[in-house]
């Protein structure tokens, strides 16, 4: 449990959504559910949104930790931040309905938590050598001898928090969602985009900017164009940041125009050349004007390209940060930060940077 002593107000509600014919009956289709936190006293006139998630996570990581600490959603409340936290399509309390959305993955398996959340276990040799930060891992919160393995009673309630999702993100759909809710609220705001379901955030981003404050990237999905997530390979966010178009100027209209190009060679050990455009670059015009903080922790399986984003972001003309959290004294931390012993650390200096670079 967290203390309400900051509380003011709360609600639910949903943005999005349509009928549509699931082939027998008419269905609400593609709602997004929404919890808003509203301090006693607003310190901060610029609310947060939470984008947060993408495989089987909920709002709920972003309310506790899974050894009971408040979650970055009651940080931010606590420090006098409206906040806005959100089920993507299919997700948590937002429907979902066979037939009209794609299969359902099931929760992710004990092995997979363990080796690419926690730290309880090594990756397998293929593995390591794409992912050499992942021995670094010293973030799990708990004490058990089965540290962040099955056994360990707070790996085991976070196994509780995954749920199913579904195969193929729905990034249209979510992203006309936020949308819809960046209108509602109908005032700028502090974006927080995290892993999966951050393309979404930064299309909605690029579609109302004029209500976007500031974002910040806590390991958003990366790297841009190309998938290299622990060997993957293929296409991915072919438009740099999402898989749906942005604005660019000069305009694009076929990705492809972009003439993404890989660096010659990685910036250090460790590390993955990453994907930019031919120069000269085409310019996210819509995004220029916002602040952006991307960081990423020591030892998770993004760190080999998540600086990527940001040096994305850079050459379009989109002022960003790339931090390296053990840089700023946040050591040994996964891509489940969130949930992590410093947790709360991470919140402050997410805060920090916004007292800076947000007036």
């Amino acid at each position: 449990m967290f203390s309400t002593q900051n509380l003011g107000r709360m609600g639910d509600f949903y943005v999005g959504g349509k009928w549509t014919q699931d082939g027998v009956n008419q269905v609400m289709f593609g709602a997004t559910f929404v919890e808003v936190l509203v301090p006693k006293k607003i310190v901060h006139p610029y609310p947060i949104v939470f984008v947060q998630g993408g495989g089987g996570q909920t709002l709920v990581e972003s309310l506790l930790t899974p050894d009971g600490r408040p979650g970055w959603a009651i940080n931010f409340l606590d420090a006098g931040y409206t906040v806005y936290l959100v089920d993507a399509p299919g997700t948590g309390r937002s429907a979902y309905y066979p037939g009209l959305y794609p299969a359902l993955i099931p929760p992710h398996g004990a092995e997979q938590l363990e080796r690419e959340w926690t730290g309880g276990i090594a990756p397998p040799p293929q593995i390591q050598k794409v992912w050499p930060q992942w021995s670094k891992n010293t973030q799990w919160p708990s004490n058990s001898p089965n540290k962040g393995r099955v056994g360990d009673p707070v790996f085991d309630y976070y196994a509780k928090t995954e749920v199913q999702y579904i195969a193929g993100y729905q990034e249209k759909i979510f992203s006309e969602d936020l949308i819809k809710l960046l209108d509602l609220i109908g005032k700028p705001v502090v974006m927080l985009v995290n892993s999966g379901f951050a393309p979404s955030g930064w299309v909605a981003a690029d579609a109302r900017p004029k209500l976007i404050k500031a974002i910040i990237g806590a390991e958003p999905w990366a790297p841009p164009v190309v998938n290299d997530e622990l060997g993957a390979s293929g296409p991915g966010r072919v438009w740099g940041l999402s898989n749906l178009p942005l604005h660019y100027d000069p305009p694009v209209t076929n990705p492809a125009d972009l003439h993404p190009v890989q660096q010659t060679k990685a910036p250090g050990p460790g590390l993955l050349p990453c994907m930019l455009q031919k120069e000269p670059a085409h310019k996210l015009i819509n995004l220029e004007h916002i602040p952006v903080l991307d960081v990423s922790g020591e030892a998770s399986y993004h760190r080999p390209y998540a600086r990527c984003v940001a040096d994305w972001l850079n050459q379009a003309g989109v002022k960003t940060q790339y931090v390296r959290l053990e840089d700023v004294g946040l050591p040994g931390d996964g891509h489940q930060m969130m949930s992590e012993k410093n947790s709360a650390g991470i919140a402050r200096y997410f805060m920090q940077w916004l007292d800076k670079n947000v007036h």
